[in-house]
């Protein structure tokens, strides 16, 4: 499954304001290398995104050492892109220089238990901050790094959209490869489970938050009869057994159903005049199907079939140069979206398109979008140099 060569040491990304590298995960100088590479002494943030297949705490003592006085957030991915698209067992870092971006760092400690009012207005509190701070400069958002295993993403989403007001807000739930197992962010020295961070920027740079899917709604609708929202799993599907009712209406076997299935052939639900991918994550042996989004009994669900990856991935990013090319392009991509590429042998298309607008990012188990959790989508922000620069 591994889409590019290991660089020897760090390589640097393609960059005038923000600077990104990329290292072999599995090197245990890779943080050094990465230090050297991003040359930190300037930088206000440093996000990492980091393999399953690093030592996920030893990265994080070592960047919050090795990458000072720069601050560093980070998690645990699906898959990294960096400057060659989609690769894996890397960690791909991303340093904002303060020069051009004034950041503030929420951490939410424990998502089981959190206060919704002192959240709310500590966003409030970090935003009025970087006013005063930074007056001249125009351009806001918020990213959110959350535990990807916690399905806590959908009310946090709620929650943070209320704080944040106006400001555009982005983010992605960490992953862990293709297991499922430990998924982590990284903040203070410190990986974290069942936690989240929030980054709130505010930069003289412009700016463009996005979210953007190549599925198409079908006219194949079901109707969730049978579901437990709280652990996100559907128990029956039109009266019927989830699992066999979904592969019925696919016309295959049950027995055929992996997670290249779901990836391939995804439901969405319609919110306000758009349509909404409820991923499937997987099948349990008792039939039932675990999402990875918001489910519930009364959910009409409708079957999405797959456009022209590559066309599309094409075609909007070359929409992000309508104000000129982005200097980077901070990307969350869902995990089901390269499986699928991988599955149709697009990976290497692909790659080629986001190395040639300045892609860098990981790959998620969930993506947030204002006061949405998405799943099967691109989400992120494309940076362009101040005016007149």
């Amino acid at each position: 499954m591994e889409l590019s060569r290991d660089p020897p040491g760090a390589l640097a990304g393609v960059y005038d304001i923000v600077r990104s590298a990329f290292a072999d995960a599995r090197d245990p100088h890779a943080v050094q290398h990465l230090a050297d590479t991003l040359c930190p002494q300037d930088l206000d943030l440093v996000i990492l995104f980091v393999s399953p297949a690093a030592d996920i705490r030893a990265i994080a003592a070592m960047a919050h050492e090795r990458f000072a006085p720069a601050r560093v957030v980070g998690c645990s991915s699906a898959g990294e892109l960096c400057s060659q698209g989609y690769t894996e067992n890397q960690i791909v870092a991303v340093g904002l220089p303060r020069e051009h971006f004034c950041t503030r760092v929420m951490v939410i400690e424990d998502l089981d238990n959190y206060d919704q009012q002192e959240l709310i207005s500590e966003l409030i509190r970090g935003r009025n901050d970087m006013a005063r701070e930074t007056p001249d400069w125009m351009s806001e958002c918020a990213m959110l790094l959350v535990d990807g295993l916690t399905m806590h993403e959908d009310e946090l989403t709620a929650h943070l959209s209320m704080g944040v007001g106006p400001v555009p807000l982005f983010g992605g739930s960490a992953g862990d490869g293709d297991r499922f197992e430990q998924t982590y962010v990284l903040w203070d020295g410190v990986a974290r489970q069942n936690a989240a961070l929030v980054v709130q920027m505010r930069t003289d740079c412009e700016i463009e938050v996005f979210n953007t899917d190549h599925l198409l709604p079908t006219e194949q609708r079901m109707v969730v009869t049978g579901a437990d929202p709280a652990r996100r799993v559907v128990h029956e599907i039109n009266a019927e057994p989830a699992a066999l009712e979904y592969a019925r209406l696919l016309g295959k076997d049950p027995a055929q159903l992996t997670t290249f299935t779901f990836a391939a052939h995804p439901v969405v639900v319609r919110i306000g005049g758009q349509h909404h991918v409820r991923s499937i994550q997987r099948m349990e042996p008792n039939g039932d199907l675990v999402f990875f989004s918001a489910i519930d009994e009364g959910v009409v669900l409708t079957l999405a079939e797959s456009s022209d990856m590559v066309a599309h991935l094409n075609n909007h990013l070359s929409k992000l140069t309508a104000k000129g090319k982005p200097d980077a392009v901070l990307a969350f991509d869902c995990v089901f979206r390269r499986m699928e590429a991988e599955q149709m042998q697009l990976a290497g298309q692909l790659s080629n398109i986001l190395a040639q607008y300045n892609v860098v990012g990981l790959s998620t188990y969930g993506e947030q979008i204002n006061a949405r959790h998405v799943n099967q989508t691109l989400t992120g922000v494309a940076i362009y140099p101040p005016k007149g620069r």
